[in-house]
């Protein structure tokens, strides 16, 4: 053949596809709060809040994204998030460690991903029931730590916390002619660092190979000589490190905690993890994509609240539907693409 020929540009994988569909419908969805909002979605700032509110979201998603591309669920995110939160919490007004609050955080987390692992791995339990099982055990914990809602009483977190990267090119003029830059806080820092590192892990790393060949298809993975147990093991330490760190950022981002905090991200994260185009079945998804669905779902519930909509139940339809929505579409994409292969 001539060499000046061009090779057939090949077609993008099931990952890649449900990813750039994601996106697309993210760029969408925000132009259209753009047009018909007006208000903050004009400025830069609007998506760095979103950053900055969402950004333990983020980290706890990809986390379960890992999880879920393995073929496995991890439920317990939100309730070891919140141990973490009150946890350091009362470390910190003890006059703790700003860093061995960090080490306590990432300690419980790790905890938590080896129990999981160990259960689901090794012993071989279903994991529904091993992390629902963690998640009651994780909110019994932060209960017993305090009832009461409890608030960082720590200088050197403070200054941490308070500490904010400025952007001023990204800045507006507001009306009495000042310029407000644009501020990002380092918990987003953190969150894009972690959505690096297990990108890197995912994608160009042997053990991102073995989670996508297990969730695949786990008989396929042993033929290939995948040491399953151990790669379903390391997914729930990913897991639970990220759910220790997303704790830590979590209390960056409010300064406080109670019981019920982070009540319902577990669920929110795998909203998210499903919207980025990752698969409940295994096999199939992207931290990359991921990140696009956690900000397509916070876009979707900010324009919910801005059009008048404030109460908490109109999120959660919006949540449920948009849910159904992607599922559905990865059914229909996924379904066709196999019946051309088939032909």
């Amino acid at each position: 053949m001539n060499e000046n020929v061009k090779k057939k540009r090949e077609p993008l994988n099931d990952t890649q596809l449900l990813m750039t569909i994601t996106i697309c419908i993210f760029i969408v969805m925000y132009l259209l709060a753009m047009a018909l909002l007006k208000g903050g979605f004009l400025h830069a700032q609007q998506i760095f809040d979103l950053l900055n509110d969402n950004a333990s979201l983020i980290i706890v998603s990809c986390g379960l994204t890992v999880v879920m591309i393995g073929g496995g669920i991890d439920i317990s995110v939100g309730a070891v998030t919140s141990l973490v939160v009150m946890s350091c919490i009362l470390y910190l007004n003890k006059g703790g460690n700003v860093l061995l609050a960090l080490m306590l955080a990432l300690g419980i987390g790790l905890a938590f991903g080896l129990v999981h692992g160990f259960l689901i791995s090794y012993l071989e339990i279903q994991p529904f029931i091993v992390t629902l099982a963690g998640m009651f055990f994780a909110r019994g914990m932060t209960t017993i730590l305090s009832v009461n809602p409890q608030k960082v009483d720590h200088e050197g977190f403070e200054t941490l916390r308070n500490t904010k990267i400025e952007i001023p090119w990204l800045g507006y003029v507001a009306k009495n002619g000042n310029l407000v830059p644009a501020r990002m806080e380092l918990g987003v820092v953190i969150a894009f660092f972690c959505i690096i590192v297990v990108f890197v892990i995912l994608m160009f790393h042997r053990l991102g190979r073995n989670f996508y060949a297990m969730g695949g298809n786990q008989q396929s993975a042993l033929m290939l000589g995948i040491n399953v147990k151990k790669t379903r093991f390391l997914s729930y330490i990913i897991s639970g490190l990220l759910s220790g760190i997303s704790g830590f950022v979590l209390m960056m981002h409010t300064g406080a905690g109670n019981a019920t905090n982070a009540a319902g991200m577990e669920m929110n994260a795998i909203a998210s993890s499903i919207i980025g185009g990752t698969l409940l079945t295994g096999g199939v998804g992207n931290v990359a994509g991921t990140f696009f669905g956690t900000m397509t779902l916070t876009t979707i519930k900010k324009i919910v609240v801005s059009s008048g909509l404030k109460d908490p139940w109109w999120q959660s339809i919006t949540t449920g539907g948009m849910l159904c929505f992607f599922i559905l579409l990865q059914s229909i994409v996924l379904g066709k693409r196999q019946k051309k292969k088939k032909a």
